[in-house]
């Protein structure tokens, strides 16, 4: 078995679970979530197998370059997120993403506070959800989802609050309480 085959076959079996979660986040569907991390995998490792082949066996690694594998899939679910959200705005056109009920929440509606906040997510356009995920999922800082997504800072910053402000709306969060939903002081 080659190093690459085994080394996807550990990240399948351990980080599995994880990478579909996150690509879950970002997409807010299961099975298309499964399909992002799978073509991530093809992606990261199709490059392994190429370099294998070009360079006799002799074990270069492509990414030896500090990072770690599981990063290159997780940077490879974000891109193919964007990517597949550019090809079918361009095809298309931008079709708004609503939750299915409008109305308050109460202890008769069903709904788990996650199911809120997965509809309250859908109503974000991709660039900002993809700023929230890195931001609240990922607990990066603003530097690094700007490096991350090669935006300017600013224009992170301005995605988050008005996905912040979206979501406030859609949660019917006030925005003087925090965000554990005590009052804010």
């Amino acid at each position: 078995m080659a190093p690459w085959e085994q080394e996807l076959a550990t990240l399948a079996e351990h980080r599995g679970r994880a990478l579909v979660g996150y690509a879950y986040v970002l997409c807010g569907d299961q099975r298309h979530a499964e399909d992002l991390v799978q073509d991530a995998l093809v992606k990261v490792f199709s490059r392994l197998r190429r370099r294998e082949g070009a360079d006799g066996g002799r074990g270069v690694h492509p990414l030896d370059d500090g990072g770690t594998t599981e990063a290159y899939v997780r940077r490879a679910i974000l891109t193919l997120y964007l990517d597949e959200y550019r090809r079918r705005r361009r095809w298309t056109g931008v079709k708004h993403l609503v939750a299915t009920d409008d109305h308050a929440r109460g202890p008769e509606s069903g709904a788990t506070a996650r199911a809120d906040v997965a509809a309250a997510l859908d109503r974000l356009a991709p660039r900002e959800r993809a700023c929230v995920v890195l931001r609240y999922f990922e607990d990066l800082t603003v530097p690094q989802i700007a490096e991350a997504l090669g935006l300017a800072q600013g224009t992170v910053k301005r995605y988050l609050a008005d996905a912040t402000a979206t979501l406030r709306t859609v949660l019917q969060v006030p925005h003087w309480t925090t965000t554990d939903g005590r009052a804010a002081r």
